[in-house]
C-alpha cells in the first residue's frame, strides 16, 4: 500500500515536479509520500515495487466521486495514472461524505478486483466505483454513465488577523440532475455504481464539425 500522507481531495492528476518527494516505511509493505495521489502512483510503480502491480485500487475514497466530479478527483487521477501504465485500474469511493462503513465496500470491491484480473478491462480503461455506505454486504450494482452535477460553488471571502483578505473555495450541498443510467442514479437507489472510463478525451463527434471551421 502506497499512499498520500495528508489529504488530497480535488487534487485531480497533478504530478509533483518543483520539488523531491519523500517516502516513509509506515510498516511492512506500508508507505506514505509526501505527494499527490499520481505522485504515490508513480513511486509505488518505478521506486517502492520490485515487479509491475497486478492491479491497482486507488481508494477507498471518503465520499463520493461521480459525474463532473471526477476530473478533480485525485482518487480517480490515480486510477487513471495506473492506466497509463498499463495496469488494470480501479478508482473506489465510498459515496458518503459521513462514511462509516468500509469493510462492507472492501469485500465488493475484493470481489471485483478477482474478476478483473481474471478478464481484463478494455484497452486505455478503468473503472470508478461509487459504492453506498452499508453495512450488509453489496447485492446490486449498476453500469452507469457519469451524471450531472448543478454546480453552486461558492467563493467564501474573509479577513486574517492582519487584516488582508483570504479565500476558501468550497460548495453548498451537492445537486444532481435527475437522469436514468446515471452513477448518482444508481446510488439513490442503494446500488453500487461502476462507470467505464477512457483515457482518450477525444470528441470525435465534432471533429467532422470543426474540420470544416474556415479559420484561414
Amino acid at each position: 500500500m502506497v499512499a498520500p500522507d495528508r489529504e488530497q481531495s480535488a487534487t485531480s492528476h497533478s504530478l509533483t515536479l518543483q520539488y523531491p518527494l519523500r517516502i516513509n516505511k509506515i510498516a511492512e509493505k506500508f508507505y506514505s509520500v509526501d505527494g499527490t495521489p499520481t505522485d504515490a502512483v508513480m513511486l509505488a510503480v518505478h521506486a517502492i515495487l520490485k515487479r509491475r502491480p497486478d492491479i491497482l485500487i486507488s481508494g477507498i475514497n471518503h465520499g463520493p466521486n461521480m459525474g463532473d466530479d471526477v476530473s478533480y478527483s485525485g482518487t480517480v487521477a490515480a486510477a487513471m495514472e495506473g492506466t497509463i501504465l498499463n495496469i488494470p485500474s480501479i478508482a473506489v469511493s465510498n459515496a458518503n461524505w459521513n462514511a462509516k462503513h468500509f469493510k462492507s465496500a472492501a469485500r465488493f470491491i475484493g470481489k471485483l478486483a478477482s474478476f478483473v484480473l481474471k478478464n481484463g478491462l478494455p484497452r486505455d480503461t478503468f473503472l470508478n466505483v461509487n459504492i453506498p455506505d452499508k453495512k450488509q454486504a453489496i447485492r446490486k450494482f449498476k453500469i452507469t454513465r457519469l451524471g450531472k452535477r448543478v454546480y453552486n460553488d461558492v467563493v467564501i471571502e474573509k479577513i486574517d488577523p492582519r487584516g488582508k483578505n483570504y479565500f476558501w473555495i468550497g460548495e453548498q450541498t451537492s445537486v444532481w440532475k435527475k437522469e436514468d443510467d446515471t452513477d448518482f442514479a444508481a446510488i439513490q437507489k442503494g446500488c453500487v455504481s461502476i462507470t467505464p472510463l477512457h483515457l482518450d478525451m477525444t470528441d470525435y463527434k465534432a471533429m467532422g464539425q470543426i474540420k470544416r471551421w474556415k479559420i484561414l
